[in-house]
Formats: structure tokens, sequence, C-alpha cells
């Protein structure tokens, strides 16, 4: 497994997002990232009942802000290499391409996430000054 140092950029998985990002610390068990693209939107709902409608709480997941720092454990960063795309492209990228997933699938699951997706495009939309489509 690579020892990260501060600087080092990584890929790196959080609930059921996936980014880009740099190491800013490490504590044990977790790197520290601060965000710089995202590769995978987060899913919705509920991270125990995955692909579940009928859950107590159907949660809506935004991706992580451009240059928020979460503590990723140590088991979901891998080293990145390459071109580190603009954050908010990369976010209308994943966004879509999530959207365009649950569009093909007509069960519950992918209408509440789809109905989630709506309220976070209006919410992208103001925090970012995306011009989102759909």
């Amino acid at each position: 497994m690579p020892n990260f140092q501060p600087g080092d950029l990584v890929t790196a998985i959080y609930k059921t997002g996936k980014y880009i990002g740099e190491i800013t610390n490490e504590r044990p068990g977790v790197y520290v990232v601060k965000i710089l693209a995202v590769l995978k939107h987060p899913r919705q709902g509920d991270l125990h009942n995955p692909n579940q409608a009928d859950v107590q709480l159907f949660q809506e997941r935004k991706a992580l802000a451009f240059r928020e720092q979460a503590n990723i454990p140590e088991k979901m960063v891998k080293p990145f290499d390459g071109e580190i795309p603009i954050y908010n492209d990369s976010l209308i990228k994943a966004f879509q391409h999530l959207k365009q997933d649950l569009q093909k699938d007509d069960s519950d699951f992918a209408q509440k996430s789809l109905k989630n997706l709506e309220s976070l495009k209006k919410e992208y939309e103001l925090m970012y000054g995306l011009e989102m489509e759909g």
C-alpha cells in the first residue's frame, strides 16, 4: 500500500462518490484529502440498503465541494496520475452520467434518486453558477 505525503494527487472514494484530490494530512487509518474534481457522483438513498426505495430515510447525497477536505480511509485512496479536470466540468459530467444511468431504470429507487438529483441540480446551479441541462 503506497504511503502518501501531503501534496500527492490521489483518487479517493468517499461513501459512494469518487474524487480526485490532494493529500493534505495523514491521521491513523485515514488521509485528509482536499477535493479537486468529481469522478463519480454519489448515489442517492440509504448507504446501508443500496438500491432500496422503501427505507426510513432516503438520503440526498451531494458531491463533496471543491477544496472541501474529507477524512478518507487509507484503503479508499489510490495514486492519481493524469490531468485534473476543472471541478465544475467534472461535477456536471459525473452528475449527468448518474442521471442517465437512473433514467434507464424504472424502479422506485431510480425514480426517488432522480427526484433527489433534480433538487441537487438546483442547488449546484445556485452554489456554482452551473448551467446544467435537463
